[in-house]
């Protein structure tokens, strides 16, 4: 590892804050044991207030917008938006559903919008700063829904927005059931990857250089991360994880084992053989 740069600013984010109390100790937990430095809120969670709380005791713990706009509950009222939500204010469970619905579909963006501006309203009556964006599911990099994001974002003071950039490589090394769905990801991610930074290039807004989660969601545990750790060429990267308490795992997260990915003694010990001399890990 001689020959790879050292790690300068390097964030270790929890995704789902606020969806239950499960996840909510997860992510206390790998804060205060682990190496956790980041967790992006659900403001419409049934737990989101614990969240909250917990992340005003936690001061170093860099908290952001995770939106949620499919598989969940919405922020408005369903009356307020039919078009993207049934009777009890739900979206699609299905992200591909829910995407195209949004991209045909002129009253469903108009909806769309109103709802986004929602969830960001929500997180400023948490009195929380805003380190950042990112979607559940990845819904954010639709492209309707990120030119909504972007001018809310920069309004808000966000400093960072989830753009995923992951080698293929490690994830088909790691698991190879997913191969099919993996290079079917890759292909479509790399698409909304190239239009994203486009659209960031001239605004306040960054992103890690490298942003690993998509291909091995639900399963970001601790040989995955050391193997990613010990190739990563980036100064800047975000490894994102759904880390809970709960025993029975979710086939795409949330699961102990990116729980104990973040507490783990080999990663700990890695990263601080990576870290630069100026020991910036954010």
């Amino acid at each position: 590892m001689n020959n790879l740069p050292a790690l300068k600013d390097l964030y270790f984010t929890a995704d789902d804050f606020g969806r239950d109390e499960h996840i909510n100790s997860a992510v206390q937990i790998a804060h205060e044991s682990g190496i956790l430095n980041a967790a992006s809120l659900m403001v419409t969670g049934s737990a989101c207030a614990g969240a909250v709380k917990l992340a005003k005791a936690m001061p170093r713990l860099e908290v952001g917008l995770h939106l949620l706009l499919s598989d969940g509950q919405a922020a408005l009222p369903a009356d307020q938006i039919p078009q993207l939500s049934d009777r009890l204010g739900r979206f699609s469970s299905s992200p591909t559903f829910a995407g195209l619905r949004y991209w045909i579909s002129r009253p469903a963006r108009r909806q769309l919008r109103k709802e986004i501006e929602a969830q960001f309203a929500l997180f400023a009556a948490t009195g929380l700063e805003l380190a950042h964006v990112d979607g559940h599911q990845n819904m954010h990099l639709h492209p309707v829904i990120f030119d909504c994001v972007l001018p809310l974002a920069q309004r808000h003071g966000a400093r960072r927005i989830r753009i995923p950039h992951e080698e293929l490589g490690p994830a088909l090394r790691m698991d190879r059931t997913r191969l099919i769905g993996n290079l079917l990801t890759a292909a479509i991610f790399a698409q909304l990857e190239r239009r994203a930074r486009r659209r960031i290039a001239n605004t306040p807004l960054q992103s890690p250089q490298k942003t690993y989660g998509l291909l091995m969601s639900g399963q970001m545990h601790e040989e995955y991360v050391l193997r990613v750790l010990q190739r990563l060429k980036a100064e800047s990267a975000e490894i994102y994880f759904h880390p809970t308490t709960f025993s029975q795992a979710e086939r795409l997260g949330p699961n102990r084992g990116d729980l104990e990915a973040l507490l783990s003694d080999r990663v700990r010990k890695l990263l601080a053989e990576r870290a630069s001399p100026e020991g910036v890990l954010s």
